[in-house]
């Protein structure tokens, strides 16, 4: 019963939001309630709601501050010059700056937090994408790629870090058999965002020839040059605290956030301006995770998640043990799209390691098989940078995953075969 609730949970929000029957915070908040009160967990529903706020309120903050600090980072232009760089590279022909979107994606998805990836990726390659009409969702498609793969196979990512903590896994000996994979899905990215270029250039043409001599924004007047400088060294200083690990997120850029307020904007009245406008866009970035907080409070809460994951496993014939690691690597693709990291690594994984380990599968192996499905997962309605995406492309959850999913997935499958191939899952 637990099991066909979480289900029923999953495929209405998804119906909902695909179809535009609801926006995306109404679906993720209304529907856990009311299977949760089907389900008779309707005295329960306030804990575990507060539960799961409580657990995403530090990814809100961290949100919250890192929109409205790269909101003052577009405001002054600081990414103008390189977006120009990559305009006359590209001579203004889609597949190129599709191209260029990828690598930078890779490049930026190195410091494992999605937020700050998008943020990056967008303010210096959006301004292009419009100017030339191209569809911004090809942006998204291959930073979300790109994110996918250092997300899971690096030791600092997100999922990898899950995966090695909660199996008591050491960093080096999971990390090192994925470098042939992670290399060879950054090419599968290269690739497919060239083929999604060459769509939107049969759809938009190439811009015409002197385009590549028409500069996005004109260039700053010189009492601003010191600010792009200074603003270049406190996005580099952030990014290199960011790494060092040496203040929490949150607080991190609520302190960048502050500075760039005051040294670009020191009139008081242009500070509350600044607060107005890009408030207007974090709002719906924080609702949203906070919504989402609520969704997999009551999904974990209720244990509808663990009864799914038994039920998973349970329906696998004894047949297919020797290839249990194989298994795990292609569940793992649609469970995480719909489950949090915290519910899936924290949840679902401890089990099918349980289980792989009575098949002689270490935990390595499963630790490996587990983040295969990571750029999909990014993709779906429990990843909280998603929404920061969204928000800054002008897009829906619903249409970014019509266009997203199949590149999305295939691409997914394409890094659970090179991995096999590579050596890095251990199948059979």
């Amino acid at each position: 019963m637990l099991s066909l609730l979480g289900l029923l949970t999953l495929l209405i929000f998804t119906i909902l939001v695909m179809s535009k029957r609801m926006i995306a915070f109404s679906a993720i908040v209304i529907v856990p309630i009311v299977i949760a009160i089907i389900g008779g967990f309707g005295s329960q529903l306030g804990d575990l709601m507060i539960d799961g706020v409580e657990s995403v309120a530090k990814t809100a903050v961290l949100l919250l501050f890192a929109v409205l600090y790269f909101g003052i980072m577009m405001d002054s232009g600081l990414f103008d010059p390189l977006s120009n760089k990559l305009l006359k590279l590209a001579k203004g022909d889609p597949a190129k700056i599709a191209v260029g979107t990828a690598i930078l994606a890779l490049l930026c998805a190195l410091d494992g937090d999605g937020t700050t990836t998008y943020m990056i990726v967008c303010s210096a390659m959006l301004p292009i994408y419009r100017k030339i009409g191209m569809n911004p969702l090809v942006l998204a498609t291959v930073s979300i790629m790109s994110l996918g793969i250092i997300a899971g196979m690096t030791p600092w990512g997100g999922s990898a870090t899950r995966a090695i903590s909660v199996l008591g896994l050491d960093a080096g000996d999971y990390f090192t058999p994925f470098i042939p994979t992670m290399l060879l899905s950054a090419l599968w990215i290269i690739l497919t965002a060239y083929i999604l270029g060459r769509i939107e250039r049969k759809r938009i043409g190439i811009a015409s020839p002197d385009f590549d001599t028409v500069d996005i924004e004109p260039d700053p007047a010189p009492k601003k040059v010191w600010k792009l400088w200074f603003n270049l060294f406190l996005t580099l200083g952030l990014m290199g605290v960011l790494i060092a690990d040496i203040l929490p997120l949150s607080i991190l850029f609520m302190i960048a956030f502050v500075i760039a307020l005051l040294v670009n904007f020191p009139n008081l009245d242009d500070q509350k301006k600044v607060l107005k406008e890009h408030g207007s866009n974090a709002i719906p970035v924080v609702s949203l995770v906070l919504g989402a907080g609520i969704f997999t409070g009551i999904l974990s809460g209720t244990h509808m998640v663990d009864a799914m994951a038994g039920d998973l496993v349970s329906w696998i014939p004894p047949s297919l043990s020797p290839f249990f690691t194989g298994i795990i690597a292609v569940i793992s693709i649609p469970l995480s799209f719909f489950m949090s990291n915290d519910a899936y690594f924290f949840g679902v994984l401890p089990v099918l390691a349980k289980t792989a380990s009575e098949y002689g599968f270490h935990a390595i192996d499963v630790a490996r098989a587990s983040v295969v499905g990571q750029a999909l997962h990014l993709l779906g309605p429990t990843s909280a940078p998603l929404w920061v995406l969204i928000e800054l492309i002008r897009s829906d959850l619903g249409k970014l995953q019509k266009y997203s999913f199949l590149p999305i997935l295939i691409g997914s499958i394409a890094m659970l075969v090179f991995a096999v191939i590579t050596g890095a899952i251990n199948i059979g």
